[in-house]
């Protein structure tokens, strides 16, 4: 992984993100990741597993469960992420996430992002841990 590649994964998870077209999703993803929305988490295992917590139709509970994914609205969100530091399969990466209370809206909740990611040999991410706070 170098940071040009890892860039490119960064904006194919905002757009993978903005879509919620699974295959956009799950191309992403190792067969085997452990995908933690906060570092404590045990986290949801498994690409079929991400795919349908990000989507908001888990069967197991998670999304939406303790900050997981939700299914966002349309127009009510976006966001853009930089690696800051590539160390071989390591990438840690920055960003802000923005949400709006309706599309085109005014921005109501700003999110500051921590993600630090492993990636295996065909550039799919198979450990990844989410950071964040929230501006107030």
């Amino acid at each position: 992984m170098d940071h040009g590649a890892a860039q490119d994964w960064l904006d194919r998870y905002v757009a993978a993100w903005m879509s919620y077209d699974p295959d956009a999703i799950g191309a992403l993803f190792s067969e085997d990741v452990v995908y933690r929305y906060h570092p404590y988490d045990e986290g949801t295992v498994g690409r079929d597993a991400v795919v349908a917590s990000w989507r908001g139709d888990s069967d197991d509970g998670a999304a939406g469960a303790d900050g997981a994914s939700s299914r966002d609205e349309p127009g009510t969100y976006d966001a853009a992420y930089a690696p800051v530091a590539v160390d071989g399969e390591v990438v840690v990466a920055t960003g802000i996430s923005h949400y709006r209370d309706e599309p085109g809206g005014l921005v109501t909740k700003v999110f500051h992002n921590c993600f630090v990611m492993r990636f295996d040999d065909d550039g799919r991410c198979r450990d990844f841990v989410e950071y964040y706070t929230k501006e107030s």
